[in-house]
């Protein structure tokens, strides 16, 4: 293997980094726990005196535990928690009060039962730029900039965390520029290339190499002069596809630029995975505690360190950062407004429970799909507890949290929200409970009117209120819902997304 390193290098294949340091020195530092997700689940279980878990709803509406899609059997608890009454029953009637007393409640039972507390030892983030690319999107010229956030592990080097992100803003902006921060894997829009001849350069080096490696490819080469091993890609200016832009050129062209961010670079989603990443290192590889942070408050975690680095960067108006995502990660894109204050927007992607949709609703997926050994790891270990059919505390359900999602929404007020989803017929199943997210977004409301913000514009009575019919704009306030007639994406929203995202922040594109 060795004698083809710097082919594989050429080549753009990743070969794995072993720590000296960490081999070296292990013995100095306690041993890294390795469980599986079943192991790690029942550990937690066992923590928390838990003898018996309910099985999660099947999502096919065949089997015989298939999940509940009636109304009428959706909400056994449906009075939910009063956002605006603090817990000594005392009405919240000022923003003070607000800030004061009932946000730090339920900022701190969201802590505790719900998406765990964020450490006090996590270490520093030092942001490094890796590679500036100057490419087009379209025909809008961007730089794009892979920069690489390394987490300080000087305490525990058995662990290592780079937090991989992707920066891309119009070249030919006249100032700082919104950027919209996304949940997924980073990659450069359109590379560029070397020229001809500097291509011709590449492949006549790389032939000698592959002859002095393996002599008898010299033959091969022969028979075929013309043949490169790389060719110069030749970009097609063919007609525009059917349908609206991508997101990405959508952003761009509206004058915005965009950060993608890998959540995988940060915390891995799965139980396995606990013992490592930036839950793994501050925790020194040993499994968690029932308060502990879970995957969707690591992302957020990481999303808020990928903010410091915007704040640095010139090219962007870093009063003017959103956060997106789709599904788990529209969970976290939504966990991320509520407990980061410096994010001035976001766009909430189909998030379904632990995102947007209520955890009392037993429609579609339940509580106690977020308790099984599959999706725990998401959440704090305490979690657990609400899906317990047999242990030490004694049953408990969804209508045991002392919160829900209406006031993880309301957490983020009076910054602009936008709640999006698909259809079912489309994809985007009824599984996330879109009426359940309405609601909790309607329950939420009175929040964003108390800090001087406009809400969705209903009634307020989120027990009364359906959800309109999808491709219905409700975005005349700080706080907006629209549902598309698309699947399991939040593409086709974009198009309403940003010029509600540019009213609501006031920014005018400087042309």
């Amino acid at each position: 293997m060795a004698k083809y390193l710097p082919f594989l290098l050429l080549l753009g294949v990743s070969m794995p980094v072993f720590s000296q340091t960490a081999s070296t020195t292990s013995g100095t530092y306690p041993p890294l726990v390795t469980f599986t997700a079943q192991q790690d689940h029942a550990n937690m279980m066992k923590q928390l005196g838990i003898e018996a878990l309910r099985p999660g709803p099947s999502g096919n509406e065949s089997a015989p535990n298939h999940a509940n899609y009636d109304e009428t059997q959706a909400d056994p608890c449906p009075q939910l928690p009063e956002v605006l009454t603090t817990k000594s029953g005392k009405k919240v009637t000022t923003p003070e009060q607000w800030w004061q007393q009932r946000r730090p409640e339920i900022q701190e039972d969201f802590e505790k039962e719900v998406y765990g507390r964020l450490p006090k030892n996590i270490p520093k983030v030092t942001w490094t730029v890796k590679i500036t690319d100057r490419e087009f999107v379209g025909f809008t010229p961007v730089i794009a900039k892979q920069v690489i956030g390394h987490v300080d592990n000087s305490t525990y080097p058995l662990i290592n965390v780079d937090i991989n992100m992707l920066v891309v803003v119009p070249a030919n902006a006249k100032g700082p520029v919104p950027v919209l921060m996304m949940f997924g894997r980073p990659s450069f829009p359109a590379p560029a290339q070397p020229a001809p001849e500097q291509m011709e350069q590449i492949n006549e080096a790389l032939k000698a190499l592959l002859i002095k490696e393996n002599p008898e490819l010299k033959a091969i080469f022969d028979q075929y002069p013309a043949y490169t091993p790389f060719t110069r890609t030749t970009p097609s200016f063919g007609p525009p596809p059917a349908g609206d832009p991508s997101p990405t050129q959508q952003l761009l062209a509206a004058g915005w630029g965009y950060a993608t961010i890998e959540p995988a670079s940060i915390q891995a989603d799965n139980g396995a995975g606990l013992t490592r990443g930036i839950i793994g290192l501050v925790n020194k590889g040993q499994p968690r505690q029932p308060d502990d942070w879970g995957a969707l408050r690591a992302w957020a975690w990481g999303a808020a360190r990928g903010l410091d680095y915007l704040e640095t960067d010139p090219m962007v108006d870093a009063k003017k950062v959103g956060i997106e995502g789709v599904s788990r990660y529209g969970k976290a894109a939504l966990v991320t407004l509520a407990f980061e204050p410096r994010f001035a927007t976001g766009l909430i992607g189909s998030s379904g429970k632990g995102g947007a949709a209520l955890h009392r609703r037993t429609f579609g997926e339940a509580v106690e799909s977020l308790t099984g050994s599959g999706e725990y790891h998401w959440m704090a270990g305490n979690y657990l507890k609400y899906g317990t059919e047999q242990g030490t505390l004694g049953r408990k359900t969804g209508c045991d949290l002392p919160v829900d999602s209406h006031e993880l929404i309301a957490m983020a007020a009076p910054r602009p929200v936008f709640i999006s989803y698909g259809i079912p017929e489309k994809g985007d199943a009824r599984w996330l409970d879109q009426q359940g997210s309405y609601m909790a977004t309607v329950a939420a409301g009175p929040v964003f009117k108390l800090l001087g913000a406009k809400d969705l514009g209903t009634s307020g009575n989120y027990q009364t209120e359906k959800m309109p019919p999808y491709n219905t704009d409700v975005l005349e306030g700080t706080l907006a819902w629209r549902q598309h007639d698309g699947g399991h994406t939040d593409a086709p929203n974009f198009k309403y997304f940003i010029p509600w995202a540019n009213q609501e922040l006031g920014y005018v594109v400087e042309r």
